[in-house]
């Protein structure tokens, strides 16, 4: 290794690398790595191109083609982006858009306004001219690097434009980079504290706020990912993600390549689960990576048959998952998938990591680096309250900068910040998501988490996804009320709804049983978490009017009152 930043950044790796099956030895004994100049493409990727050049980066695309980089090619090409985008005046502080599917100049491009110390704003190719324009706007966007495809969705802008693939009328073309000088050096050195990440969250209880990250917060952060997902060197690691959110980062980025591992990703525009599991046997995948979303797709498969001797390790992230879908997993792979919790402002705080005893339904213990509470409403401590991260001396660079508001970030203030997530704690440490402080409601004098029984209801073999929102109710105050998506071929029924909720009412207690079931398109936003917002609004509105959606169904109108315990 070449410098001090260099060196630092690989001895808090490797010591990760070596206690990854030790959890209690890494939480005590880790340190984040303290760097006060740091740029992650020149102080650790173009290190890792010149000494231990191997592949980066393989993209199987739709048509089964595959196309290969290795670091010493990534290097090189994002050396000539950025001086293409320099030449078009995209200087040092500029924010990008960049909005880009899983294609080979997503990560030149990521690479290249790192080096050029520019701001990135990571845009799914999936956002309206609405999304678009509000990111242009708030983001005080100043380039666009953009699909060629998704042009047409921009409004006309001062801002440089760059289109990738075809000529756009009015646009540069990404391809005349390779004409560029192969060399480029940084106009001045990257202060760690500099910003370069600005992501939108994913709005699925208000307005999406811009989350700001700098040249440590992510690069160096997702060393907590990079020990959650349990990578090595050399491993080849599949992430079911869009491009443009912060999970994408997190393990098609900056987690496989802090642990010289090569990101394999798949350039798909609609996810399809049995060309996954082809791609993850043929191309020896070793570490996989999916939200719970997927899994619940990945299921309704012949999973036995795609059983492969190269996987080791599967995580889940996005929102919890259903111990259901762990357990088929398990018994069809012989695997188990090990959940981990982080948000876009942050990298994984607490996790199953390897090695770990894992209690099922439970999403782990914290994660080394991160000092974890849990406080009730009034910030003092609780055995299940929302999980908050103390910022004292130890403050974990794996945390954002703060939010952006107009030209300024708001920084992180006070002792701890507090994530709007609930939790529960048990006697020896392990954590249990609850839900949003906002998705969580009373039904009588009982607290009720939507995820616990949403896990109850997918345990049911018709119900592919269900989401629990409260029904006003003028005794109970609110009732459990569940949408659900069936599976393919479910009928939705009064038969299929009373088997539902006398499946229910064997495994909850009276107090906390789902009273009201409706079949439902589920509303999810562009990252695929559900809109539970709108369903509550939803079901607000339909009760104020005394109104009932067209597949709904109440509990004692299709149960007898002896059926179930």
């Amino acid at each position: 290794m070449t410098n001090s930043s260099t060196d630092t950044l690989k001895s808090a790796r490797d010591f990760l690398l070596g206690h990854r099956d030790d959890y209690a030895t890494a939480r005590q004994d880790f340190r984040w790595p303290r760097l006060e100049r740091f740029n992650f493409a020149f102080d650790w990727f173009d290190v890792i191109a010149r000494e231990r050049d191997h592949e980066a980066l393989r993209v199987i695309h739709q048509d089964g083609s595959v196309v290969s980089r290795r670091y010493s090619d990534l290097t090189t090409q994002s050396d000539r982006l950025a001086n293409y985008l320099r030449s078009l005046g995209v200087r040092r502080g500029d924010t990008v858009l960049l909005m880009l599917g899983n294609i080979v100049p997503l990560w030149e491009s990521i690479l290249a306004i790192t080096k050029l110390g520019a701001i990135m704003i990571p845009a799914s190719p999936l956002l309206s001219a609405a999304d678009l324009q509000d990111r242009l706007d708030r983001g005080a966007v100043r380039a666009v690097i953009a699909g060629a495809t998704y042009t047409d969705r921009f409004p006309q802008g001062t801002w440089t434009a760059v289109a990738v693939g075809a000529d756009v009328s009015g646009w540069h073309r990404f391809d005349d980079a390779v004409s560029a000088d192969m060399h480029f050096q940084p106009d001045a050195p990257t202060d760690s504290s500099d910003p370069l990440i600005l992501y939108f969250t994913s709005g699925t209880t208000s307005k999406p706020k811009l989350v700001v990250h700098s040249h440590v917060s992510y690069p160096v952060g997702h060393l907590s990912t990079m020990y959650w997902i349990g990578l090595r060197p050399g491993d080849v690691h599949l992430n079911i993600s869009s491009p443009g959110w912060a999970k994408h980062a997190w393990s098609c980025i900056f987690a496989p390549w802090l642990a010289e591992a090569t990101i394999l990703a798949i350039d798909q525009p609609r996810f399809d689960a049995l060309a996954t599991l082809e791609v993850i046997v043929r191309e020896c995948v070793t570490t996989f990576c999916a939200p719970p979303t997927v899994w619940r797709m990945l299921i309704q498969q012949d999973l036995p048959a795609w059983r492969s001797a190269h996987l080791r390790e599967l995580v889940a992230a996005g929102e919890p998952m259903n111990p259901e879908v762990i357990n088929r997993v398990r018994k069809a792979w012989g695997l188990t998938i090990r959940d981990g919790f982080g948000q876009t402002e942050s990298s994984v705080m607490i996790a199953n990591t390897p090695g770990q005893v894992i209690v099922p339904g439970a999403v782990g213990r914290p994660l080394p680096g991160f000092d974890v509470h849990l406080l009730d409403a009034e910030g003092n401590p609780a055995e299940e309250g929302e999980i908050s991260i103390g910022l004292g001396s130890a403050r974990p660079i794996g945390l954002m900068c703060g939010y952006r508001i107009g030209d300024r970030i708001e920084p992180l203030s006070g002792r701890f910040y507090r994530t709007g997530d609930v939790a529960v704690r048990d006697s020896n440490g392990v954590f249990t998501y609850v839900g949003r402080s906002d998705d969580v409601f009373k039904s009588s004098d009982y607290r009720i988490s939507p995820f616990e029984l949403e896990s109850v209801l997918i345990e049911h073999p018709m119900v592919a996804e269900a989401a629990v929102v409260p029904s006003p109710d003028p005794v109970r105050l609110s009732i459990p009320k569940a949408f659900i998506r069936l599976t393919p071929g479910g009928l939705p029924d009064a038969s299929t709804a009373r088997s539902i909720f006398i499946h229910a009412r064997q495994i909850l207690g009276p107090f906390k049983r789902v009273r009201r079931l409706e079949f439902y398109d589920l509303p999810k936003t562009i990252s695929g978490k559900i809109r539970r917002v709108e369903l509550r609004r939803l079901e607000a509105e339909r009760r104020a009017n005394d109104q009932r959606g067209a597949l709904e169904w109440v509990e004692d109108e299709v149960c007898d009152a002896e059926e179930g315990p």
